[in-house]
């Protein structure tokens, strides 16, 4: 008889369950799969009913992000090898309402995403007759990191400061602003700093660096608030040594 594993996935129905409950399920354990491949197998042969997100399965979309035995997880990138043998507990993303099952609101991210103003800010810009804005490879380098961000809210879901304040801008959005900032293309550095310098942007992170740890892509996220904290400072004193010069 195949090995099989045993999944205690989070259920929940609004208007029907009062709370989340938890429903165990017996699936394969096979090597090669992840534990995405596991909750279709439950959806396909099992139980239909069962609510999850996911799109890409390559780890790209960062749409399958759950909570896979209490760690924020890529579930298409989370062997179920690793957890023999079992049980394996798999729960929405904590820190965001649950709207069904393993599917959270992101709403609340979006809109701090799009206060963030990550995309290119041109104060004035070139006739298209005149080509593109090239950049250097050096360039690229100095930012090129903190553009990997896939939005999978994995950082999100591990910060202690976002569990506790949820007005906190949050590591995803301040790290992609520092991505613009750090852009040789873009002059909209000042614009976001006059929001993301506001309390409860940069300064509410405590440097737990938990974001960073279970970021899929290496983003780190911790180390560009860091630098995002250095350049608002630096930008005080100048303000208060040259009060007459503005930005």
């Amino acid at each position: 008889m195949a090995e099989r594993i045993t999944l205690e996935v989070t259920r929940y129905y609004p208007g029907r369950d009062k709370e989340p409950g938890f429903q165990t399920y017996e699936v394969p354990l096979r090597k090669e799969w992840v534990v995405l491949d596991a909750l279709n197998y439950v959806k396909d042969k099992v139980d239909g009913s069962l609510s999850f997100r996911w799109s890409c399965r390559m780890g790209i979309c960062g749409s399958c992000g759950m909570m896979v035995n209490g760690e924020p997880k890529l579930t298409c990138a989370t062997f179920l090898s690793d957890y023999a043998p079992g049980p394996l507990r798999v729960e929405p993303l904590k820190n965001f309402p649950i709207l069904r099952d393993l599917i959270v609101d992101i709403s609340d991210f979006l809109g701090k995403l799009t206060k963030a103003k990550p995309w290119l800010i041109r104060e004035d810009e070139k006739p298209l007759a005149d080509g593109e804005y090239l950049q250097t490879p050096e360039q690229l380098d100095t930012f090129q990191q903190f553009s990997m961000c896939i939005n999978c809210l994995l950082c999100y879901s591990a910060c202690p400061v976002y569990g506790l304040d949820p007005l906190f801008s949050g590591p995803a959005a301040i790290a992609l602003a520092q991505r613009y900032n750090m852009d040789s293309r873009d002059q909209g550095a000042n614009e976001r700093l006059d929001i993301l310098s506001q309390h409860d942007g940069i300064w509410a992170c405590t440097f737990v660096g938990d974001c960073t740890r279970v970021c899929p892509k290496h983003v780190d996220p911790a180390g560009a608030i860091q630098q995002y904290k250095l350049t608002a400072a630096k930008e005080w004193i100048k303000s208060l040594l040259m009060p007459w010069g503005g930005r």
